[in-house]
């Protein structure tokens, strides 16, 4: 079955390019100054611009006001907000409210009991991303090139709409796919040569080997 792929944390219009060139269905843009992926929304307004029907543009945020994401509405249009922080069930349904979009909501997880937290967001988050708890004292919530035990996710109900994130690269996402089939991929660390430099050359990889597991890109 197709899944979709989220290429995250683009910063570059090459990089933006190699996205959609290898068929990204979603292209993701980070707001968050500790990440090494972080763009302004001015920056992020004339990336995504290429992006426009091709694939759905993704702005990440975490525990942004709303203040950054009037900027961020303003600047770029996003097709869809992620929330990356610790955003309740109702500031979910707020953001959906004001700015009309679906809203993705991330979770960290390391073992089953994890998804528990899903709960009072289901029926209200457009989507979930799954990504690993980050390490002890690690600065960023997500894009930490770890990965989780992805048979813990053999437990949620079939349609859960969710991406899969958290250490994903073209050596172990046919792993992944088998293990956990889920229906949309994100990869961010994984497809870089270094923190927040996207590499063409592995973003073409990592496509390659999701073709090769039999779950060609929904693009």
């Amino acid at each position: 079955m197709p899944v979709d792929i989220k290429i995250c944390g683009l910063k570059t219009p090459e990089a933006v390019a190699a996205a959609l060139g290898a068929g990204a269905s979603h292209v993701g843009f980070i707001f968050f100054p500790k990440s090494p992926r972080n763009v302004s929304p001015a920056d992020a307004g004339g990336l995504r611009a290429a992006a426009t029907g091709r694939a759905q543009a993704v702005a990440v945020t975490v525990d942004a006001q709303d203040a950054l994401l009037d900027e961020i509405f303003a600047a770029m249009r996003p097709d869809a907000f992620q929330l990356h922080g610790a955003e309740s069930p109702e500031r979910v349904a707020a953001v959906k409210a004001r700015y009309r979009r679906p809203v993705y909501k991330a979770f960290a997880v390391r073992e089953a009991a994890d998804l528990a937290a899903i709960g009072p967001y289901a029926g209200v988050a457009d989507r979930f991303l799954f990504d690993a708890k980050p390490p002890r004292r690690a600065p960023l919530p997500g894009g930490n090139g770890v990965a989780f035990d992805w048979s813990v996710l053999s437990g949620l109900p079939a349609a859960t709409e969710y991406f899969l994130s958290g250490g994903l690269n073209a050596g172990n996402v046919g792993e992944a796919l088998r293990i956990a089939r889920p229906p949309a991929l994100d990869v961010s660390s994984g497809v870089e040569s270094a923190p927040g430099v996207k590499d063409a050359a592995r973003i073409a990889a990592f496509f390659r080997a999701v073709a090769a597991a039999g779950a060609p890109s929904s693009a």
